[in-house]
């Protein structure tokens, strides 16, 4: 396995917007950010990805990109953004950008001139198709909910928008429009920055046919994803581009990829290939989504979970790499979600699943407020909401005669929202986000959860995430050792073993607000040398039976 700075690092994840607001108009700022890295940097981060800071009108709060070399006035300058970069590279942390090139605004440039006319120069860097008798061209249903197609006055006809109306999509046939895409991604790189995150980046390839896709009953519109997922050129368009300009750097690049299987993912990430470093996919993420998608909720099993982590560790365990993430901008918090936020069991059962995770092979990723055991948030009102996907789906169901507060339900659990409350840094007003109004509530628990309390106590979620990155950074098995399942039938507890040369990481974790007797695994029976790497209770160096507190999580070494 060939060493790379990325596969040994720990990358967290900024959502600017809801960071830190330093000139009090409610809204994180690049300023704000600059605040708090020598935060990050005692954490121990050595990678900061940061969510879009283009200048954007906001629909999909910026990731519709109307243009990828500005900032957006909200969040500062371009002045402003040189420092943030040059005070991260000063503390030893890199900086990746987020790249959003699916999709721009219907407010960029070129797409204010594609929709004037059929001759536009820049009609083809878009996708346009004729409507079928005053119907949209297929019955693709957009990600944010209705029709994937928007009529436009002026050429009569249709333009696609896999997301909001105004995200069109841009087309990736047109080579002129690839190279002015590889310019812009080289104009970044030569700033200075350290790679990129490519948001929903195996969706830039459809196929030719735009057929339609099958229809789900009860519903108007279809989900298109057979063809535009990983589409036919995907492979073709992300060589040319680690040719033409990623190749050129020593950087990283992880692409968000819904729908990606372990075995596509391979081919995406495996070495020789010459494309990316890693992926997202989302198996884990739909665990809870039942027939009906992310809005069914239905319970998930551990059994299940294991099962995909597993999958995707054996798969990708020669000369290609996980991602590991239990949360981002769009997810709910993972504390609420796969653990228990009651107050009896949220700081343990927080560190539980950050032990499972990390302990696995991979580069894991921490969400904003994850190191501090941040919880979803149940407002009460869909006043109270601000993303786009929850209230297109919220109104566009309430109209369709749903009951308002079972899809309320549904939405405290499922809302990006609960990823994007402001962050909780101490028990002042907005818990010291903001001195104005913050564009998104605060979480009221902030009082008991914030990050003053969290750095005070050293007994912290913080301070649990800080040993576990800095374990990281000395034992390279956590980095490159095997993974092998242990009790992969067992609903309760998650055990694992790594394994590097003769050395042995045995992980344990309870899922459960129970007591569990936990026999020790056949492959450790002899050892007589075993040093307990870290714990979210006390206990003892001594591998031996013994019953697991709930959700206790240990991990033991031997040689």
């Amino acid at each position: 396995m060939k060493r790379t700075w990325w596969k040994e690092s720990v990358i967290y994840q900024i959502y600017p917007r809801s960071f830190k607001d330093s000139n009090s108009d409610g809204i994180g700022d690049i300023p704000g950010i600059i605040e708090k890295l020598d935060y990050l940097k005692e954490l121990g981060i050595d990678v900061i990805w940061l969510s879009p800071v283009y200048e954007s009108p906001n629909d999909d709060n910026g990731y519709d990109i109307s243009d990828y070399q500005k900032i957006m006035d909200e969040f500062g300058t371009m002045e402003d953004w040189e420092r943030m970069l040059a005070e991260i590279h000063n503390r030893g942390m890199k900086l990746i950008m987020d790249l959003v090139v699916n999709h721009t605004s219907d407010e960029h440039y070129w797409f204010m001139e594609a929709r004037k006319s059929k001759d536009n120069p820049y009609r083809d860097y878009y996708i346009w198709r004729p409507g079928e008798n005053g119907k949209e061209p297929n019955n693709w249903e957009s990600a944010f909910s209705g029709s994937a197609w928007e009529y436009n006055e002026a050429t009569a006809d249709y333009y696609l928008h896999l997301f909001s109306k105004k995200q069109p999509d841009l087309n990736w046939e047109n080579p002129k429009l690839r190279s002015e895409v590889f310019s812009m991604i080289k104009w970044w790189l030569d700033k200075g920055i350290d790679g990129f995150r490519m948001d929903v980046i195996n969706f830039i390839s459809k196929d030719p046919s735009y057929a339609d896709g099958e229809i789900v009953e009860g519903k108007p519109y279809a989900s298109g994803a057979k063809y535009f997922m990983n589409g036919p050129k995907i492979h073709d368009y992300l060589n040319e581009m680690n040719q033409a300009v990623l190749s050129e750097y020593d950087i990283m690049t992880v692409g968000e990829m819904p729908g990606v299987t372990p075995e596509q993912a391979e081919l995406y990430t495996r070495e020789n290939r010459e494309e990316l470093n890693m992926v997202f996919h989302f198996e884990h993420m739909d665990l809870d989504a039942g027939s009906g998608g992310k809005w069914d909720l239905r319970p998930w099993s551990l059994v299940e979970l294991k099962k995909i982590f597993t999958k995707w560790q054996t798969r990708l365990s020669d000369e290609a790499w996980n991602s590991l993430y239990w949360n981002n901008h769009d997810q709910p918090r993972v504390v609420s979600r796969f653990g228990n936020d009651s107050e009896a069991y949220r700081e343990i059962s927080a560190k539980m699943l950050a032990t499972a995770l990390h302990m696995m092979r991979g580069t894991p990723y921490i969400y904003q407020g994850e190191e501090l055991g941040m919880t979803n948030v149940p407002f009460d009102s869909i006043e109270d909401y601000q993303d786009i996907e929850t209230l297109n789906m919220y109104h566009e169901r309430v109209a369709a005669g749903e009951n308002p507060d079972e899809l309320l339900k549904a939405i405290h659990v499922k809302s990006r929202d609960n990823a994007r409350t402001p962050v909780q840094w101490d028990t002042s007003k907005h818990a010291g986000f903001t001195d104005g109004e913050p564009w998104l509530a605060v979480n009221p628990n902030y009082k008991t959860i914030n990050a003053e309390a969290n750095l005070k106590n050293g007994e912290s979620i913080f301070h649990y995430y800080k040993k576990l990155i800095a374990l990281r950074k000395h034992h390279d098995i956590i980095v490159y050792g095997n993974y092998r399942p242990l009790l992969e039938k067992d609903e309760k507890i998650f055990s694992y073993i790594r394994e590097l040369g003769e050395e042995k990481l045995l992980v344990i974790n309870n899922f459960t607000a129970e007591a569990i007797d936990f026999i020790i695994p056949d492959a450790f029976k002899e050892t007589t040398e075993s040093k307990l790497l870290i714990s979210n209770y006390e206990a003892n160096d001594q591998l031996q039976d013994f019953t697991l507190k709930p959700y206790e999580a240990r991990v033991y070494k031997t040689n």
